[in-house]
């Protein structure tokens, strides 16, 4: 198969969206696809991390009008030696005009989409958010269009796969306390976290920081932990997996990382940091698979210190967590997506 995806990134839009795409385009790979990436140099960008990972990165300039980011890719798609199988856009600012003039230039457009508030011309869906409406999607993709909802799709690297496969969780405890709020966390939500981490006052516990790779505050939160006692930062680390799962405690935004948190029946805090990432926390609080302190503006440094003392002192809700989230994602979402896809060829 040959494969293209249309994907951005940038301080403010994140890094998730590029993520997850790496994460399917890896495990094509696996079964012999060619992949190549259209990506927009907005500021933060991940073209370069794209390029590092073995891909090709076709760029397209920023701040450019919709309409021209279409017509660029066209370009691309149409001067292509190969008509792609699948064109997969992962992009919140794109919708059906946009797709539809691209049909001719690619046997079939694949969606990666959490929000249902748009058209798509499609032939496939993917949204591995946690959702109890079904039909969301009725009316906004064409009647044939496939679609793969809930986070037995979630598109997790192979090192959560393996982890699971040996897990062994206890959750009598909390020694570990991991903190990572995304690959960009614009608003310093990681500060805000180990400052009521220091209030806690409780140094027999160790802090684990991972610092995502584009986030803009990295040296001022590589300071405050250097004042706390028994505390690690890592940057931009490629063995999350392992941190994850050594961890008895996990303070996070939503997005791709909740899913990587259940497949490794971590339980967690959770502040939400980005629009898409409202619903499915609440869904998720509902449903006692994560504790949810609400949007990260609204949040007091001494609520997320009271959230990580109640975990603490209570054993049982932490197994509770930890045994709902094990079942809601099993780690071989990205399996199901590329078998689909496979017979899905056009």
């Amino acid at each position: 198969m040959t494969i293209f995806f249309r994907v951005d990134s940038s301080i403010q839009i994140g890094t998730g969206h590029v993520m997850r795409c790496l994460t399917l385009a890896d495990e094509l790979k696996l079964k012999s696809a060619n992949v190549s990436f259209i990506c927009s140099e907005g500021p933060g960008n991940l073209i370069n991390h794209i390029g590092q990972n073995g891909y090709k990165a076709y760029c397209l300039p920023s701040g450019i009008t919709r309409e021209d980011d279409r017509k660029l890719s066209e370009d691309i798609l149409a001067n292509h030696a190969v008509k792609p199988d699948w064109l997969i856009i992962d992009h919140y600012n794109i919708d059906t005009a946009y797709e539809s003039p691209l049909r001719k230039f690619a046997k079939g457009i694949m969606v990666i989409d959490d929000l249902a508030n748009r058209r798509h011309s499609c032939d496939l869906l993917l949204d591995q958010n946690y959702n109890k409406n079904g039909s969301r999607y009725n009316g906004l993709v064409p009647e044939n269009c496939i679609q793969l909802l809930g986070p037995e799709y979630a598109l997790l690297r192979l090192q959560f796969r393996e982890a699971r496969e040996n897990l062994k969780r206890e959750n009598n405890e909390v020694k570990k306390i991991l903190v990572f709020m995304g690959g960009a966390d614009p608003t310093n939500a990681t500060g805000k976290v180990l400052k009521a981490i220091k209030m806690l006052n409780r140094p027999d516990i160790t802090t684990y920081v991972v610092i995502g790779i584009a986030n803009p505050h990295r040296e001022g939160i590589r300071q405050l932990a250097s004042q706390m006692p028994n505390t690690v930062c890592y940057i931009n680390v490629d063995n999350m997996a392992e941190l994850t799962v050594s961890a008895d405690l996990y303070i996070g935004a939503g997005g791709i990382t909740t899913w990587e948190r259940c497949c490794l029946g971590v339980p967690s805090i959770v502040i939400v940091i980005a629009e898409n990432q409202r619903s499915a926390t609440e869904s998720l609080a509902e449903d006692g698979v994560v504790m949810n302190l609400g949007w990260d503006k609204g949040v007091r440094e001494g609520a997320i210190t009271d959230a990580i003392r109640q975990l603490i002192g209570n054993s049982q809700q932490r197994k509770t967590m930890s045994k709902r989230s094990l079942e809601i994602v099993d780690g071989d979402g990205v399996g199901r997506v590329v078998g689909t896809m496979a017979k899905s060829s056009y």
